[in-house]
């Protein structure tokens, strides 16, 4: 990493410890305890919470909304939609983790309902399901991308253009993870070479 980005980051994350903001996770329960933790663990505080009756009121106190779509059922998803609007009326950052995205018709069309409904600070996912949400591929492999779609130093230029370009499709950042990871807006790119294939 670079100086520049360096000192970048270290502000953003001097800002989120000097806030400590409140983050409502709507997540899967698979990971929710890692979740919370990492949260915990750049100075932030989580708070799960996807009853459909309180996560208006637990949204009105918390300063940013993550939803993750990786365990869903009907409760959740009125949950995620009803949270989402709420936070967008308080005008909170939001971020959408679409797991499995490409790999099932309800977690496509969930995640394709929620973008359109809602307005995503960011998006973050592995490529398949990235590419499952902008161009209608279907490669996912479970909640795995496929390897036929990897970011590598070969395709690298071609997939930093796909990134800016769902990005100015969204109106989201995106943040595509992988062995490269990319973090793209409409105008410009990081290319983040600390990642492993195994996370994406």
């Amino acid at each position: 990493m670079q100086q520049e980005e360096a000192v970048m980051l270290e502000s953003y994350l001097d800002n989120v410890r000097e806030n400590a903001p409140l983050v409502h996770n709507i997540t899967n329960y698979v990971t929710a305890n890692d979740v919370a933790n990492a949260i915990l663990a750049v100075g932030a505080s989580p708070i799960m919470a996807d009853e459909p009756e309180e996560v208006a009121d637990i949204t009105r106190i918390c300063d940013g909304l993550n939803i993750n779509i990786g365990t869903l059922h009907k409760q959740s998803i009125r949950a995620m939609h009803l949270a989402g609007k709420r936070a967008m009326e308080l005008g909170h950052a939001m971020l959408l983790d679409p797991v499995g995205a490409g790999a099932s018709k309800l977690r496509t069309e969930t995640a394709a309902a929620l973008m359109e409904e809602l307005h995503f600070t960011a998006i973050r996912g592995n490529i398949s399901e990235i590419k499952a949400l902008c161009l209608g591929s279907t490669t996912t492999k479970g909640v795995d991308a496929d390897a036929a779609d990897a970011v590598t130093e070969a395709n690298l230029a071609d997939m930093i253009e796909f990134a800016k370009s769902c990005a100015q499709s969204c109106g989201s950042v995106i943040a595509i993870t992988g062995a490269i990871d990319l973090v793209a807006d409409a105008d410009a790119c990081y290319v983040v070479r600390n990642g492993r294939k195994e996370m994406s």
